[in-house]
């Protein structure tokens, strides 16, 4: 099939690259413009950019697609059977779905109806569940709602983080996405309507969501720590500046005490720290300016005792 691709970030390049090592032709793709990055705030293109440059593919980097008939002109010219759109970052207009004979698809990683919205893989690490996964689906106007072509189950380990589950579904969702195209190449796929009674919303990831409450559980403030590790990373304050907790695991689930005390130092391991519900083990943190150590690192370096606080 002729595919027009549409995706953004490294979670999308997995698709990308699976698509150039499939039988199906990639005639095009569209992505952001290329954005600002690092401290030297140097213009840097998307992943996708990059990977389709080198297979020259052509690219299309729109600051809008809403009403831009230069854009729509140019990709009718491209005539292809299928859009796939995988981590976009911008809602597609009708006229931009419909294009295309098989219309368009979408890579979402959730099991659908389930976290619909920007930030599904976040959410479910942060609201603790023990299993998310990937869907294909057939995008309409309404946010992640169209039928649903597959999906595949992927366990949510207490090893995992963002990192390695975002890893995890993008390499699943490639494979997932590869198979739903041959089916619909051949009339063979199927698909099934969404249970929209059964809807929840990932709502997009927001600065201060990385803000640690000391009297939340030791297991939701896991969670969080994990969740946000790349961005915005889950923070606290520490004598007066701000300490970045990049890794912590549960110490134990039912302790009590003054929330945000350190009451143990583990030589080797890190500091502990008392929670509403628990205790957790601080294992690595970043301080303002420097590159993230380890928790034991950050107790020789920084002198720190029992009994300082947390906030």
């Amino acid at each position: 099939m002729r595919v027009l691709f549409w995706g953004t970030p490294e979670f999308a390049a997995e698709s990308l690259k699976a698509l150039l090592n499939s039988g199906h032709q990639v005639v095009g793709v569209v992505t952001q413009p290329d954005r600002p990055k690092g401290r030297g705030k140097k213009l840097t293109p998307p992943p996708v950019k990059v990977i389709a440059l080198e297979h020259g593919i052509p690219v299309f980097q729109p600051e809008k697609v809403k009403n831009n008939t230069e854009l729509l002109e140019n990709l009718r010219k491209l005539n292809p059977d299928i859009s796939v759109v995988v981590a976009y970052g911008k809602i597609l207009p009708s006229e931009i779905i419909n294009l295309p004979p098989y219309k368009t698809i979408n890579v979402h990683a959730s099991l659908l109806p389930q976290y619909r919205g920007a930030a599904p893989i976040h959410r479910a690490i942060m609201e603790g569940k023990d299993k998310t996964g990937v869907c294909i689906m057939e995008i309409t106007e309404e946010l992640d709602a169209g039928d649903v072509y597959d999906c595949v189950e992927i366990p949510i380990t207490e090893k995992d983080d963002i990192v390695s589950l975002h890893d995890k579904l993008a390499e699943e969702g490639a494979k997932l996405l590869i198979r739903v195209l041959d089916r619909i190449e051949k009339g063979e796929a199927t698909k099934t309507p969404q249970d929209h009674s059964k809807a929840t919303y990932a709502r997009p990831i927001q600065k201060g969501e990385g803000r640690i409450d000391w009297n939340r559980p030791a297991v939701d403030l896991f969670n969080q720590i994990r969740a946000l590790k790349v961005w915005p990373k889950a923070f606290t304050t520490f004598r007066d500046g701000e300490m970045k907790i990049l890794e912590a695991k549960v110490y134990d689930r039912e302790s009590e005490g003054n929330p945000g005390e350190i009451v143990d130092i583990i030589k080797g391991k890190g500091f502990v720290v008392q929670t509403g519900k628990g205790r957790l083990l601080v294992e690595k943190v970043q301080f303002p300016g420097g590159k993230p150590i380890t928790a034991d690192e950050a107790v020789r370096g920084y002198h720190i005792q029992k009994g300082e606080r947390l906030q």
